[in-house]
């Protein structure tokens, strides 16, 4: 699979729903912004809760729909399909029995945002349970969250247990400062990420683009395996299909204070 056919499961293109775009001509332009990178599908992702409110399932659906529509009118050659990105919230498990989640694409990959600034004691629980209702918790952006940057082997049991985890394009590329992109690539070397993803918000300051991190990925971890984390498995993810993954290895940070003695 080339990278022409790439597919991006995060993504804030829905407009009016939270911080992505405010009109329907900002989101065209993102999603003809993903199409001259080549990706082919992006997966609208908004924020649940968004400032302490639900968002409707039903609404994003519709709302899909009709960006679909808006897309084929103006010649975008671009898919969209349905997902959120829900806030682990201790009630997250108990809205999942009460079907008030959106896997991606209706399926059984869902999103599921850690707060940036700690790592919540509920969170192993809340992704356990979730696991028990038959879904796959994908865990958006962790090299972003101030605990992981501290220590990235937190995410080595919840990897082994079979969670997923998505590192965004623009932390590989640095764009989140020199801490989330090192956390970043160790995730990738050390088999802790599983798909590169957009995050996209904007079509300028943080556009549907994924090809400049296809290509740093490759220089780290190898083409084959870069091209699996934007193509191959979010290909799975879009279907409800399983695949396999590698087992994750332990992080060892280097020693920089030896480092800096060894080179002086």
């Amino acid at each position: 699979m080339s990278a022409l056919s790439m597919i991006d499961i995060h993504t804030h293109i829905l407009p009016g729903f939270d911080d992505g775009p405010a009109t329907i001509e900002e989101a065209l332009e993102m999603a003809a912004v993903a199409a001259r990178d080549g990706v082919r599908c992006l997966v609208a992702t908004p924020h649940d809760p968004y400032y302490g409110h639900a968002v409707d399932c039903r609404q994003v659906e519709l709302a899909v729909d009709d960006l679909r529509g808006a897309l084929v009118s103006a010649g975008v050659e671009v898919d969209v399909l349905p997902g959120l990105e829900m806030s682990l919230t201790t009630d997250i498990a108990h809205r999942a029995r009460q079907g008030q989640v959106l896997a991606i694409n209706r399926a059984r990959y869902l999103l599921v945002e850690l707060p940036f600034q700690l790592y919540p004691p509920h969170t192993d629980q809340c992704l356990f349970e979730l696991q028990l209702q038959g879904y796959v918790p994908i865990i958006a952006h962790p090299e972003r969250n101030a605990a992981i940057q501290r220590d990235v082997n937190l995410l080595e049991p919840l990897v082994t247990r079979g969670i997923l985890a998505q590192v965004t394009a623009d932390s590989l590329m640095g764009s989140f400062g020199p801490k989330t992109r090192e956390t970043a690539e160790a995730m990738l070397t050390c088999y802790l990420a599983h798909v590169i993803a957009s995050d996209a918000h904007s079509p300028t300051a943080r556009p549907p683009v994924l090809s400049d991190a296809l290509r740093r990925a490759a220089e780290l971890v190898g083409p084959e395996r870069a091209n699996e984390m934007v193509c191959t498995i979010p290909q799975a993810i879009i279907a409800g299909e399983r695949f396999e993954v590698p087992s994750p290895v332990r992080h060892r940070a280097r020693n920089r204070w030896l480092s800096w003695r060894i080179t002086r």
